[in-house]
This record gives structure tokens, sequence and C-alpha cells, in this order.
């Protein structure tokens, strides 16, 4: 028994009074705390930040699609219908003029938050409207939940 108790303390290291050198049970609870503490005071501060990068991509992604648009106008001579959608920017509605498609990615994009571009011609703020309706997935709201639109 004593030889297999030295055996297990021999991985040990021993301070000059004979001790076991090792974190005690309060200091790793207070590093803990301090872990706790730095999260709750960085964490909600990071979590604003991406809703925020969400809007600012949708907005990119908007543009994107104005910019497919006017490609569209120019070729076809017209904005898309509102039964044609923004699908017409990726596959041909039957118009003699139509080159695209118009995206890179030959499909149209959903918003950040995984739901569909809203799409209206003509458009009731400009020539278009394009929109999304934010995290809400409804009109209106605030912070997170703010529409994000093309003509805003």
């Amino acid at each position: 028994m004593e030889r297999s108790m030295k055996n297990r303390s021999e991985g040990f290291k021993r301070d000059r009074w004979g001790r076991e050198q090792g974190f005690s049970l309060i200091e790793l609870i207070v590093v803990l705390v301090i872990l706790g503490l730095l999260a709750g005071v960085v964490g909600p501060r990071l979590w604003n930040r991406v809703g925020e990068s969400k809007a600012q991509v949708a907005k990119l992604q908007i543009a994107e699609l104005g910019n497919a648009l006017a490609l569209y106008r120019f070729d076809v001579g017209r904005y898309p219908t509102n039964a044609q959608g923004l699908q017409a920017l990726v596959e041909d509605p039957g118009n003699s003029n139509w080159s695209g498609p118009y995206l890179a990615k030959n499909n149209v994009p959903k918003d950040t938050w995984g739901r569909d571009y809203q799409y209206r011609f003509p458009g009731d703020f400009g020539d278009y409207d394009i929109w999304s309706f934010g995290s809400d997935g409804e009109e209106g709201g605030e912070g997170d939940d703010a529409d994000v639109n093309s003509w805003e």
C-alpha cells in the first residue's frame, strides 16, 4: 500500500516545505469568476454586433439586387413585373432581349435571416422597392427587428 501511494505522489513537485504544488480550489474558483464576469461584460456587446452585421449584409445584398435590376432594365427595357419578381434575374421570363442570368450565383439570395426578399414594381419609394422584414419577419420593428430596404 505504501508503495502505490509513493508512486502516485512522485509525479508532483514539492515546495521547500514538502507540500505538493498546484492550484488550490479557491484559486480555480477565482479564475472561473473572473472568466464569468468577462463573458458577462463582453458577450452582450458582441451579440449586438451580430445583429448589426446581419442588417449590413442585407443592405449589401439589396444593393447587389439593385445592380442586377439595372442590368436587366438595360437589356429588356423595363424592370421585372411583380409576377416575374426577382426570379427574372436568374431565369428568362420569356423576354426577347434577356441576357441573364444577372446574379453571380445564378440564384436569388435569401436575406440574412433565411427569408425571401420582397420586391415591388413600380415601387412606392423609387422605380422599384426591395426590402426585408428583418429578424422578426414582420413589417416595422426596431433594432434587429427593423426592416432593411432599398429606399433609405
